[in-house]
C-alpha cells in the first residue's frame, strides 16, 4: 500500500449521521386537519352568522388563519439538519439553517471533546463538540431518545478516531 492509499483511507469518514427535526403530522395529515378546521368553521360561522352574530364568524376564521400560519413556520423550521462526518483524521459539522445557509465546522477528532448536559428527569439536554477555544452545539432540535442514541454513536465514533 502506498503512502497516498493510506492517507485516503485515513480521510475516509466511518461515521455519518444526519440529523433532522422530527415532524408527526405530514402534508396528507396537514392536508385533513386544515379541511376538518376549515370545514368547521364553515358550518360554526353559518350558524353564528344566521343568528346575527357576525363577528364570531370573522373571529373564528382568524382563528383557523392562526392554526396555518403556526404549522408553516413549523414545517419551515424543519427543513434544519446537522450533517456529522468523523474520519480518523477529520470531525466535521456542517449546520444548515431553515433559510438554507449553511456553516460547516472542522475540527481535529483528537482534539476535540464531546461534551454532553444531562438533567436527571428529562435526560440529555445539551450536546457540543469543543475544541481550541471553539464550541458547536449540535442536535439541538433532537427529541431526548435520539439525543441519547445519537450521543453513544457519536462518543463511540470519537473514540474509535482517536484510537482508544
Amino acid at each position: 500500500m502506498s503512502d497516498t492509499n493510506a492517507s485516503f483511507q485515513a480521510d475516509e469518514p466511518f461515521f455519518q449521521a444526519l440529523l433532522t427535526p422530527h415532524r408527526s403530522l405530514g402534508k396528507t395529515g396537514f392536508a385533513i386537519l386544515m379541511g376538518a378546521l376549515l370545514f368547521g368553521w364553515v358550518v360554526t360561522g353559518a350558524f353564528f352568522l344566521s343568528r346575527g352574530a357576525w363577528p364570531v364568524f370573522g373571529f373564528f376564521g382568524l382563528d383557523v388563519a392562526g392554526v396555518y400560519i403556526a404549522f408553516r413556520v413549523n414545517y419551515r423550521a424543519a427543513r434544519a439538519r446537522e450533517e456529522v462526518s468523523v474520519s480518523r483524521t477529520s470531525l466535521n459539522i456542517l449546520k444548515t439553517a431553515p433559510s438554507g445557509k449553511s456553516v460547516a465546522h472542522r475540527f481535529n477528532p483528537f482534539w476535540t471533546r464531546f461534551s454532553v448536559a444531562r438533567h436527571a428527569e428529562i435526560g440529555i439536554t445539551r450536546m457540543a463538540v469543543e475544541a481550541q477555544g471553539q464550541t458547536v452545539s449540535i442536535g439541538g432540535f433532537l427529541n431526548p431518545d435520539d439525543r441519547e442514541s445519537f450521543a453513544t454513536a457519536f462518543s463511540r465514533a470519537l473514540a474509535t478516531a482517536k484510537g482508544r
